[in-house]
């Protein structure tokens, strides 16, 4: 298989040289140069063209941002950015996503090799995943050795679907890599009367406020990071927090979010199966399940249980997805009723909410 040819651009000489052993450790990939700043970056990638960037944030002479911007519009190329686990490091990142960049590896603010090292296998999964991201799935690459994976029944056991409680519609949205922008361009098409909408995108705790505040700021509903027993309403959105699990309830007189601090599922804390899980045994019929864009087959589980329940089930299609790991394993085992580019989803969404409840959909493709 031929290596995914990496080019590291960092100020810092000691942040170089641990990416570079940590690339280097996978097989699969080759550190074919470096970089301490964006101006050296843009001649080495003419002389090397690289795969992949991991692109640093804050550098000298220019900072990521704008390289980036630079970059995607006259050499668009997959990008993943290095930036630290703070609220302003979260921010910034979740503009360069916006900008084009295909994901994030946050960098610890101490120990830093020791710490580094203990995270390659995470960045450079996230580099081969970067290299095939566009503009089609990546090919299948050798797997590291992983913890187990649990299933939503360590969180919530499945039951049986409820009714239509409330009356009310609440649709249920699930994504992870690209996810960030992919919610963006659903919740911008939103009106401030649409039904509640619950979201468990695939985020680090230090990034899920700053991605709720910067999705209210872009959308005509309030969209907040979701709080435990917070009631749900229309014209509302909840993201769930980093490193919790959002779970909807009945508490017998309405619906209102839980949060869960139980173990990952399907190795990820949110998961976007708890959601679905809950949202299938609290609303039934009435709610409708959406996975977007991401890496791997979380949510895949969760959207047959809603559409087994009766819920009308989207995914996103390939052509528009960053990735199509979620959506697509939805798709192949049957789990969606529909497949919708990104920029069709939201007006569908809107219409499934003003049909009547049934029993199902008919499955249909683009």
């Amino acid at each position: 298989m031929q290596k995914v040819r990496v080019l590291i651009i960092d100020d810092s000489a000691l942040v170089r040289k641990v990416l570079t052993t940590m690339l280097e450790s996978d097989p699969a990939i080759e550190v074919v140069g470096t970089a301490p700043d964006p101006l050296i970056a843009r001649e080495k990638i003419k002389l090397l063209n690289p795969d992949v960037l991991t692109l640093d944030v804050e550098m000298p002479r220019m900072d990521g941002l704008t390289f980036l911007e630079n970059l995607m519009r006259l050499r668009p190329m997959p990008v993943v950015m290095v930036s630290t686990l703070t609220e302003k490091g979260a921010d910034v990142t979740l503009r360069a996503l916006e900008l084009g960049a295909v994901d994030f590896f946050t960098k610890p603010n101490a120990d830093l090799a020791s710490t580094f090292m203990s995270c390659a296998p995470e960045i450079c999964a996230k580099v081969r995943l970067a290299a095939g991201a566009k503009p089609r799935e990546r090919a299948d690459v050798r797997k590291l050795d992983v913890a187990p994976r649990l299933t939503a029944d360590a969180v919530l056991p499945r039951t049986q679907a409820a009714g239509s409680r409330g009356g009310t519609r609440i649709i249920a949205i699930g994504a992870s890599t690209g996810g960030t922008e992919a919610i963006r361009v659903v919740l911008e098409a939103m009106p401030p009367t649409a039904p509640p909408i619950v979201i468990t995108q695939h985020i680090p705790a230090a990034f899920s406020g700053p991605f709720a505040a910067r999705m209210d700021s872009c959308s005509a509903m309030r969209v907040c990071e979701a709080r435990d027993g917070q009631p749900i309403q229309a014209g509302h959105a909840y993201i769930a927090p980093g490193n919790q699990h959002l779970l909807v309830m009945w508490d017998g007189a309405r619906h209102v979010c839980r949060l869960h601090d139980g173990p990952p599922v399907n190795r990820h804390k949110p998961a976007v199966d708890v959601l679905f899980r809950s949202v299938a045994a609290s609303v039934g019929a009435a709610a409708i399940g959406v996975v977007l864009t991401g890496m791997g087959d979380d949510g895949t589980r969760g959207l047959g249980e809603l559409r087994d329940g009766g819920s009308p089930t989207l995914v996103q299609d390939e052509a528009s997805s960053v990735v199509w790991g979620m959506p697509g394993a939805a798709w192949k085992a049957g789990a969606a009723d529909e497949m919708l580019p990104l920029d069709a989803i939201a007006a569908r969404l809107l219409a499934l909410a003003n049909s009547p409840v049934s029993s199902g959909a008919k499955r249909v493709g683009t």
